[in-house]
């Protein structure tokens, strides 16, 4: 008896998902419970920000992409059921940004990533 193939995580389809001009690609590659932790100077270490939940991550996706600002994929190492990735951000009037995210991978979905971004001021 044949098994369907589990879906693959693949630093193709981070890119081609980080990349594109709509979250929802992105939001796609989450499980639906999927949990997201924030640090950044906003969200600090001892208290990040957690998104829990493909619906409230979708969100903050949602608003990241409605912003003139390009994604770009930096780097990438996926293994097993792990990856890890940078993603370099520039708005319209040059302002960076700056992430490194760690995900823990599911059946090919983002179960868990914790975020640290950092920002032109």
């Amino acid at each position: 008896m044949a098994t369907a193939a589990e879906p693959v995580f693949t630093t193709d389809t981070l890119r081609r998902c980080i990349e594109s001009d709509s979250a929802t690609d992105l939001v796609s590659l989450y499980a639906d419970n999927a949990e997201l932790r924030v640090v950044d100077h906003n969200s600090q270490p001892s208290h990040p920000k957690v998104l829990h939940g493909r619906d409230e991550i979708a969100a903050m996706l949602d608003d990241v992409y409605s912003r003139d600002m390009t994604h770009k994929l930096e780097q990438c190492v996926v293994q097993g059921d792990h990856a890890a990735y940078c993603e370099s951000c520039e708005y319209s009037d040059g302002v960076r940004v700056l992430s490194e995210s760690m995900l823990s991978l599911s059946d090919g979905k983002i179960t868990e990533q914790t975020l640290i971004q950092a920002w032109d001021e």
